[in-house]
Order: C-alpha cells, then sequence, then structure tokens
C-alpha cells in the first residue's frame, strides 16, 4: 500500500510536517538539570485532594531546580467537560500555592489565556499540530484509519470489568474482539476513498507491533524498576472528530513543550505500556515517569479504601468552606508525600514548606493514609505561630464568606478582636485552639453579647455554694486590679467557704475540703464566658470591661434565686 497517498487522502488540509511544527516550539533554555513539569487535568469539575498531590510534586521538583512548572488544561474530551471547570481549577490551585510559570491562566476577564512560548496550553486548541504528527505516522505506516460508527467504537474499546467477570467464555470474547481489530487493519486505497466520497467519520489507530509474551523493562522514579507486557492493541490516536485521545496528545505535547518529568497518580501504570510504544514510534525522547500511589482513607471498618470524590476532603473548596487555612493544607500535603519532612519542619520552624528540600526517594510506594486528625495538629501549629493581626485579617476574609454576623462582630471592634486572638499567643508553647477558622466563633463567640450563652453546667456543687461564690467575687471585683492580687482575692473566697486555696494542702488531704480553688474558678468562668474551658479567666475579663463582667455574673446570681 502506498502509505504516502494514503495520509494525503485522509489529511489534505494538514499541509505541515512534524519539522515545521517542531521549529516552532525550540529546545527550552535552561540550566543543567533543571525540570521541566506540568499539571495536566481535565476540567471536568473540582479539583481533587489527589489533584494536589501531583501538582505540589511538579511545582517543587521544577522550582528547586530552576526549571519550568505549566499548566496544560487536557480538554479533549468534550463530553465530560464542566463549564467554567477550568477557571475554577486555575483559582483553587492558586489558593493553594500552586503557581505555574507558564500556561493556562486567566486573563483580566476571567478567562482562560496562555501565558508562555509554547501554548496553545488548552489540547482543544492544537487539532492540527496533532493531525500533523498522525498523518506522519499514517505515512510511515505506524497508523491506520477505521471507518465505523462512533457507537461501534465504544463498543469495541470499552470492557465491561462486571460484566466480563461474569461472562465464562470472557477469554473467547476477547479473542473475539482481538481477530475484529486485525480484520480492522486490512483494507483497500479503493475502499478509503469510498468511505471519504461517503462522508464516513473515521478514526486513526496505532499499528500496534508488540509481543504480549516479551516483557519490557522500565524504571519509574516512585515505583522503582518494573517490567510489562510489549503493546499489542491499536488504541485510537485521533478519534473521529479530529480531537486526540489522552495517549497521543499527551505524548505530542510533553515533547513540544519540553517536559522532562511526568508526574501522575499510578492509575495510569497500565497505560504505560502504551505511552513506551506511542514515544518510541513519534521518534521522542521518553520523559522521566513518576506514578504517586492513591490517596486511601479508612472506612468505617478500618479498612483502607481509596479516597473518592465522594468522601469528606476530597474536594479542595470543601477545606476553603471548613475554614482550613491554604498553608495548613499543603504542609499536611508535605508530610505525606516525604517521610522527612516533620523532621526537618521540627528543626526549622520559622521557615514556610517550600523551603523544604523535596526528595523523590522519600516518597511512599504504597498508599498515603488521608487523616482528618493529622490534618488538623499540622493545621494548629500553623496556626498558633501566626500573629494576631495575621490570624485577624484571614479570619475576617473567611467569616465575610461564610459567617457573615461573626465577621460584622469582628471588624466592628478590630483592636477587641486582636486582643482576643492575642490570648496564649506567642513564646515557645503558644496556645492551639483553632484548627480552622470555622473553629473561632466557638472559642470567642463568648466575648460577644450576641453569640454569649451558658454552653456548659457548672460543676456538680450544691447552687448555694456557686451562689455565693458568684456574690463574693462582685463584693471584692475591682477591675483595676493585677493578676496576682485578683487571683488572690478568688484564693479568700475558696478559704471562707471551705474550699481550699493551696493546691498541695488538698492533693494531700482533699476530704479536709468542699473542694479546691480550680472549683471556685470554674464557677466564674462559667458564669463570665459560658464554657468550663476557655482562656485565661484575668484577660478575658479585662478585654470585656467590668462593666460587662459584672452584668454577666449578676444575671447568673439572678437565675439561682
Amino acid at each position: 500500500m502506498d502509505f504516502n497517498a494514503l495520509a494525503e487522502m485522509l489529511f489534505p488540509h494538514i499541509t505541515e510536517t512534524p519539522a515545521d511544527v517542531e521549529a516552532k516550539y525550540p529546545p527550552r533554555n535552561l540550566p543543567e538539570g533543571a525540570k521541566v513539569t506540568r499539571f495536566a487535568p481535565s476540567p471536568t469539575g473540582f479539583v481533587h485532594f489527589g489533584g494536589l498531590f501531583p501538582s505540589t510534586v511538579a511545582e517543587r521538583l521544577a522550582h528547586q531546580s530552576g526549571g519550568v512548572f505549566y499548566l496544560r488544561i487536557e480538554d479533549t474530551d468534550a463530553k465530560r467537560e464542566v463549564e467554567g471547570a477550568a477557571e475554577g481549577l486555575i483559582k483553587t490551585l492558586a489558593t493553594y500555592g500552586i503557581n505555574f510559570d507558564e500556561g493556562a491562566i486567566l486573563d483580566e476577564s476571567g478567562k482562560v489565556a496562555d501565558k508562555g512560548a509554547y501554548g496553545p496550553y488548552k489540547q482543544s486548541m492544537r487539532g492540527p499540530i496533532y493531525q500533523t504528527f498522525a498523518k506522519q505516522l499514517v505515512r510511515e505506516g505506524k497508523a491506520y484509519p477505521c471507518f465505523t460508527t462512533e457507537e461501534e467504537l465504544d463498543e469495541l474499546q470499552q470492557v465491561n470489568k462486571k460484566e466480563e467477570i461474569k461472562n465464562t467464555d470472557w477469554q473467547a470474547e476477547a479473542e473475539s474482539r482481538r481477530a475484529e481489530m486485525l480484520a480492522r487493519r486490512s483494507f483497500t486505497m479503493e475502499e478509503v476513498k469510498e468511505h471519504l466520497d461517503a462522508g464516513h467519520p473515521f478514526v486513526v489507530r496505532i499499528l500496534a507491533n508488540g509481543d504480549p509474551e516479551k516483557k519490557v523493562k522500565f524504571t519509574d522514579l516512585v515505583k522503582g524498576a518494573i517490567e510489562f507486557p510489549e503493546n499489542d492493541e491499536d488504541f485510537v490516536l485521533l478519534k473521529s472528530d479530529g480531537i486526540p485521545t489522552y495517549h497521543f496528545a499527551h505524548a505530542v505535547d510533553d515533547h513540544l513543550m519540553g517536559t522532562t518529568h511526568v508526574i501522575r497518580g499510578e492509575e495510569w501504570l497500565p497505560s504505560l505500556p502504551k505511552h513506551v510504544q506511542l514515544f518510541s514510534y513519534l521518534g521522542f525522547k521518553l520523559p522521566k515517569y513518576m506514578h504517586i500511589a492513591q490517596i486511601m482513607r479508612l472506612d468505617e471498618n478500618g479498612n483502607k479504601k481509596k479516597l473518592s470524590k465522594r468522601d469528606m476532603g476530597a474536594n479542595m473548596d470543601d477545606y476553603t468552606r471548613m475554614g482550613y487555612s491554604p498553608e495548613a493544607v499543603c504542609e499536611y500535603v508535605m508530610t505525606l508525600l516525604n517521610s522527612n519532612y516533620e523532621e526537618w519542619h521540627a528543626k526549622n520552624l520559622d521557615k514556610p514548606y517550600t523551603e523544604f528540600p523535596f526528595n523523590i526517594k522519600k516518597m511512599s510506594v504504597s498508599g498515603c493514609l488521608f487523616d482528618f486528625n493529622k490534618l488538623n495538629d499540622v493545621s494548629k501549629n500553623i496556626l498558633s505561630r501566626m500573629t494576631a493581626e495575621g490570624v485577624y485579617e484571614k479570619l475576617t476574609v473567611w467569616a465575610s464568606a461564610f459567617d457573615p454576623d461573626f465577621a460584622e462582630a469582628l471588624t466592628s471592634d478590630k483592636e477587641m478582636a486582636v486582643k482576643i486572638l492575642s490570648i496564649g499567643r506567642g513564646g515557645k508553647k503558644p496556645r492551639k485552639d483553632l484548627a480552622t477558622w470555622a473553629d473561632a466563633k466557638p472559642y470567642m463567640g463568648f466575648f460577644y453579647d450576641k453569640f454569649f450563652a451558658i454552653e456548659d453546667e457548672y460543676p456538680a456543687f450544691d447552687q448555694d455554694i456557686i451562689k455565693a461564690t458568684l456574690e463574693k467575687f462582685l463584693e471584692t471585683y475591682n477591675y483595676a486590679d493585677e493578676m496576682n492580687v485578683w487571683f488572690d482575692k478568688i484564693k479568700a473566697i475558696a478559704d471562707s467557704l471551705g474550699f481550699a486555696s493551696d493546691m498541695k494542702a488538698y492533693k494531700a488531704n482533699p476530704e479536709a475540703f468542699k473542694g479546691n480553688v480550680a472549683d471556685i474558678s470554674a464557677f466564674i468562668r462559667v458564669a463570665v464566658t459560658g464554657k468550663q474551658n476557655a482562656p485565661d479567666l484575668y484577660t478575658v475579663m479585662q478585654i470585656i470591661g467590668e462593666e460587662k463582667t459584672r452584668a454577666r455574673i449578676s444575671a447568673q446570681i439572678d437565675t439561682m434565686k
């Protein structure tokens, strides 16, 4: 068969050669060892937590090596594309510190645009480029047209695993499909012309020359040395609308854009035989591949399962709504990606996670376990090290979007809010009350009358004792007292009511007392804050002032009459 004539018959509108295209994408001028990486999501919905993994790795590898990190939008599947998803993912990734040197960006109007010399960065806009390389493969006898309906193609390519397991003769069915595939390789130029004249659509398939009995040895940067059978499947390169499949598009794009390292989920491992063969057919240098382990979670029975898109925490937008600081999420991701991150962080508390020397060799080969408790611990540490002003600014932004009433209270008196947030902040062992911005209102809402309520019960003592405590406190309370004087008065109340003011004495002989000074303080704390656990009570009173302190205690006394 005259493959050159076949290529011209199929692609008469393609006049450029691969050499012409390559001239538009010259090699990048980068220092030795610089890595070029990309994040290439499909705009089919929200950004999954699992997507933050490869994008973080790609960003770290590129920027630690003085290379380039770019965003490519793989929108070749129009049926699954969600309107606005591309814009949304760019915004979300930026929120979590994933910033690109080039690629798809948002312009001033908020629409996806290009930045860089290796675009277009949306695959749907690169049709002629893919067709140029497909034409070359046909010309070389490495690919062929397949005229068929879209329904037939779907039936041929899609293998229903569940039905296959039920089918006792599945092997015969698979052999039948392969026989059908091989039969499609046989055609004449006359038949091709008849199809084209009739306007029949066609796909372009690779002419696979692999032997599944032979193994290909391969080194994955995460999985290590692996091997797999050669590809013998004539998979589709170009769909009937001229748009490429993922397999073909990523090979062409990664080559032209100078990608040195491909970071993706391990679910793509089964496709590796196709990609190795395809790069070989195209004459491209194969990039280095890193297949990252899946994110796992524990189900209700304690068994590990993949973090699905329906699980809480899968959608990156969940973290914004729940009030997690992006810094906390990013640092948590680093603890999952590199086993030595926490050791480094303990020695470098004042440094951002971006200064951590990320190491591929420290990545987990097995699945990483997603754990909200661990995320909360990381987040508490980060928020505790922020300044009160910094916390205030970020908190008010979150509250404005998700709790307007609380935001109004915060902004009505910034000075007071900052004072509240300053309690226990700073020093070697700062308080760790907040894991998320959503924790702030339950923690500090009692300072504001509109949110104040008696939420906790008083310690289990006779109400007359509690009432007497509150009355005696008001008799001696003076806003101007220093903390030591203030507490001495509380201890005096304890002594007068038969409670131990000396904790050592109480521990030595608890039966000799009704209780201790901590119980007395708890009575006052509940009256003033509505909680048994609250920030330092003296500081609380200093912030809310004498009038409000007396009013709250008096109101509680009135309820005990």
